[in-house]
């Protein structure tokens, strides 16, 4: 049996965050849902989010900000793994750097959401993924 990519560890470590802040939201939503009483299944996420608290906005907004950016770094992980064929230490940083980024992105967001700290966070975790592409690309088209 061949050893498992190292490179694998952050992508398990970030779907795992992913089911983390899935539990957070859901223990702030429910209880917000239930303060607004009459939620109709006619809704739209507009009208919610007129009585919803921002802060229980900002964790609802960041689970499903995992489920985009992120996606890509799946792709591109595993593409390195099954590619490069052998240990990469540049790609295993890259991607726990990468990683611990969404991680940091996700407490800013959740907690106080300063813009601007969230936005910095967000621009180093995608030039760490498009250095991260851009290494993929190199083994897969061979240039």
């Amino acid at each position: 049996m061949s050893p498992i990519p190292s490179i694998l560890g952050p992508v398990i470590v970030l779907n795992g965050w992913t089911l983390v802040v899935e539990t957070w939201m859901y223990s702030v939503l429910i209880p917000a849902f239930r303060k607004m009483g009459n939620l109709t299944n006619t809704m739209t996420k507009g009208q919610t989010d007129l009585h919803l608290p921002a802060p229980v906005r900002w964790k609802r907004d960041n689970y499903n900000h995992l489920f985009e950016q992120p996606t890509q770094f799946y792709a591109v992980a595993l593409t390195l793994a099954v590619a490069r064929g052998s240990e990469n230490r540049t790609d295993l940083v890259l991607a726990w750097a990468y990683v611990g980024a969404r991680i940091a992105h996700t407490l800013v967001h959740c907690t106080r959401n300063h813009l601007m700290t969230r936005f910095s966070l967000f621009a180093t975790s995608s030039g760490l993924l498009a250095i991260m592409t851009a290494r993929a690309a190199k083994l897969v088209f061979g240039f």
